[in-house]
């Protein structure tokens, strides 16, 4: 039976004990059928359920980062939330891979971006701070140190605030971090304290969020509160929303579609031991990496918007 002794006992093992992750990657990139899944000690875990969201139980400013999109990538690389062990994948609508624009200056993503395993934004309810309901994902984060990262890299980042993103009637937070392990991080500790060492990037990736998705034809996301929000405010919103993903694998709230299998809770009833997944879930035994499928040719060009964030087309 599940116990906050249990739960207490996960975020307390160290960081160490969860040193052994490795990557199982089958199929082509930039394809629908791609998957990766995570390795510990050989065995397949959940990168959502199975690593822990405080890489250090004294210090919860510091979280572990599951990196999905690496910079200057711009394929929609996410965690499989219906599949057991929620492998990564690329993302798709219309039933063909997801892609992101370069919206001049940056290259399509400029900076890693990923997600916060053992949190969840739930679609159950309205959120005080937004007035709407969750994506029913983890909450994304993004990192603006200088590693360029690399998909399925499991970090350690600095929360620095974050932003409210309303998109589409969804409450999508998105986390500002830096990685503990770049030179800026001994330097800033909030949002406010970036513009000293790097000038214009809070305001660069504050619009970033607010135009990425116009060259593909949708309209500009609102930003809730119109302003980033402090470390604080970030460290209980995190903290709130690991407490619904406590709900989630409990079993105690609708799961709406998500898969919640683990291998780290004996107690509950998603559990399962970690040399049974392979078998279990009918995952491929070892890697077997294919050539990546090319992008098509509508992602390899710059797209321009106008000082109202309108997308500046030739006639």
């Amino acid at each position: 039976m599940w116990s906050a002794l249990s739960l207490t006992q996960l975020a307390l093992l160290p960081t160490a004990a969860f040193a052994a992750y490795s990557l199982r990657e089958v199929g082509a990139r930039n394809t629908l059928d791609w998957r990766i899944w995570l390795e510990s000690n050989g065995k397949p875990v959940s990168f959502w359920h199975d690593v822990p969201l405080f890489p250090d139980e004294e210090n919860h400013r510091l979280v572990n980062m599951v990196v999905e999109i690496p910079r200057w990538t711009d394929g929609k690389i996410e965690l499989k939330r219906s599949e057991p062990l929620n492998p990564i994948f690329h993302d798709d609508k219309k039933k063909k891979p997801r892609f992101v624009e370069s919206v001049w200056p940056h290259k399509s993503y400029p900076f890693l971006y990923g997600s916060l395993p053992q949190t969840w934004e739930s679609p159950n309810f309205n959120h005080d701070f937004t007035n709407e309901p969750g994506d029913n994902d983890p909450m994304d984060v993004f990192d603006i140190g200088g590693d360029p990262g690399y998909v399925g890299q499991i970090k350690q980042v600095k929360i620095l605030g974050g932003l409210a993103l309303n998109d589409g009637g969804e409450t999508d937070w998105k986390v500002l971090s830096i990685d503990v392990q770049d030179p800026l991080s001994a330097f800033v500790n909030s949002f406010e304290d970036i513009e000293k060492y790097r000038p214009g990037l809070i305001k660069a990736y504050y619009d970033w969020f607010t135009y990425y998705k116009v060259a593909r034809g949708d309209d500009v996301l609102p930003i809730v509160g119109g302003a980033y929000q402090d470390s604080a405010f970030m460290q209980g919103t995190i903290e709130e929303s690991h407490g619904f993903w406590q709900e989630l694998v409990r079993g105690e709230v609708d799961s709406n579609e998500i898969n919640y299998n683990q291998t780290s809770i004996k107690g509950l009833d998603s559990y399962i031991s970690k040399y049974r997944t392979t078998a279990a879930f009918d995952i491929p035994r070892r890697s077997s990496i294919l050539p990546p499928t090319p992008k098509p040719e509508q992602y390899d060009r710059w797209y321009y918007l106008d000082e109202d964030f309108n997308l500046i087309e030739l006639e």
